[in-house]
This record gives C-alpha cells, structure tokens and sequence, in this order.
C-alpha cells in the first residue's frame, strides 16, 4: 500500500484543506496514530488514523463562514477591470438585524475569507465567503456533489429537445456536462439545479438552446437558501446550518 503526503490525507479526511494542513501540521497540531507529526513532507498509509489536537480544533471554531447576497455588479473574488469585489459590501452596517448568529462581529473576522464558488458579475443571489478551508473543499473540492438552485429569467425560443438537452446532454469546453435539473417555473424564468459550476455556465448553456439570460439568481447552495436575506446584506452561516 503506497503512502501519502501527510497534508493530502488530511484534506481527502475532510479535517481542513492542503494549505491549513501544512500550518497545523509545522504547528505539531497533527497526531498519526497518537504520536505527534511536525515534519512537513511526512507520508502516512491511508489507513493510519490522523487526528487533529486541541488548539487546531479551537482554531476551526473560531472561523466565520459569511453569506451574502450579492448584487449584480460586483465580483465574487479579487477586484478586477475596475469592478469591486463583493466582500467590499461586507461592513457592520450591512449585517443584516435578523441575523439569529450568537456569533459578535468583529472587523477581524473579515480577513482571510475567501469566496468558495463563483458568481459571475452580471448575476445576483447567494454567495459564500468563508474562512474555513473543510467548507470550501466541501463547495468547491474536486470531489464535490453539492447542487446549487438558480432561478433564470430568460428570452426567445427554445430548440425542439432543448429542455432535454439542459437536463443532460450539452458539451462546453469539448466535455459533457454533469446532468442537471431544469424545469420552466413560469413563462419566462426556469429552474436550474446544478453540481457544477464552470465559467458562466448556466448563460452558455442556454445560448446552446436557442435562449438568452436576461437575470439570474442563485437562491441555494446544498441545504443553505438564500430566503429573505435582503440584496447587498449579509450573515453568519449558523450553528445548525450544513450545506
């Protein structure tokens, strides 16, 4: 049985992701069979047990997890051509007043959050900014099979076959999709549930089609919705809540 790097196994076990692997692992906060690992670069079988200690326990829990409803217009990570990033919006006076979190804010719980899945410019709904490197393997791992629900408004003429083909059977990038869960909610807007998120998708996909977007809005992701939280606001992901 081939070994493995130490940081892979941890992040394949789902304790946190590669990068915070390697920072617990040089902190002597991993243990492999109940002796303490500080090398970085150390292989493990995969089925040694590996365990985290206390202090890099403590440290996930005091890691924030932010939803934010995004508006058109800003970006889900960096700055870029001019645009701002949708974590400009986030500010003590943008959190939204019925946020039931115990958690208390603070400024510092805004550094290190990175946004765990896209949601390009022109759309709005739900997005997740998270300093938890568990949540983000979760959302956005390889391995992944968290659905996203959006809701698309829409304009012109549908192909014959065309809501078979969004359901499964379209290629972009030369590879087929992974099947997908389309339905018209009314005349003009449909229903997309999706396990996958490539480059704006969802507007390609319907270009395929014979459609053009005119709105979307992502109102789900796993078993997180986005409900009444209001437009450019933002919460805590709480307690009880899992995607």
């Amino acid at each position: 049985m081939e070994k493995v790097r130490l940081s892979k196994r941890m992040s394949e076990l789902g304790l946190c992701s590669r990068r915070e692997a390697d920072g617990y692992i040089a902190k002597g906060w991993v243990e492999v069979d109940g002796v303490v690992v500080s090398e970085l670069g150390s292989k493990v079988l995969p089925g040694q047990r590996v365990t985290l200690r206390n202090a890099a326990q403590a440290t996930q829990q005091q890691r924030v997890t932010i939803l934010i409803n995004k508006p058109v217009g800003y970006v889900s990570g960096q700055a870029e051509h001019g645009y701002k990033p949708a974590s400009a919006l986030l500010s003590a006076s943008t959190h939204w007043a019925e946020d039931e979190s115990p958690i208390q804010f603070d400024r510092s719980q805004f550094i290190g959050l990175a946004p765990a899945g896209r949601l390009d410019i022109d759309s709005q709904g739900l997005l997740v900014l998270t300093q938890d490197g568990r949540i983000a393997k979760r959302l956005i791992g390889e391995d992944s099979t968290v659905d996203k629900e959006y809701l698309v408004r829409v304009k012109g003429q549908l192909n014959e076959g065309g809501l078979a083909l969004l359901c499964q059977g379209l290629k972009l990038d030369g590879e087929y999709l992974k099947p997908a869960k389309v339905s018209w909610q009314n005349e003009d807007q449909l229903r997309f549930v999706l396990r996958e998120g490539k480059k704006r998708q969802i507007r390609r996909m319907c270009e395929l089609v014979g459609l053009s977007v005119t709105g979307l809005k992502r109102i789900r992701i796993g078993k997180v919705k986005l409900g009444k939280l209001p437009l450019g606001q933002w919460r805590y992901l709480g307690e009880n809540e899992q995607f």
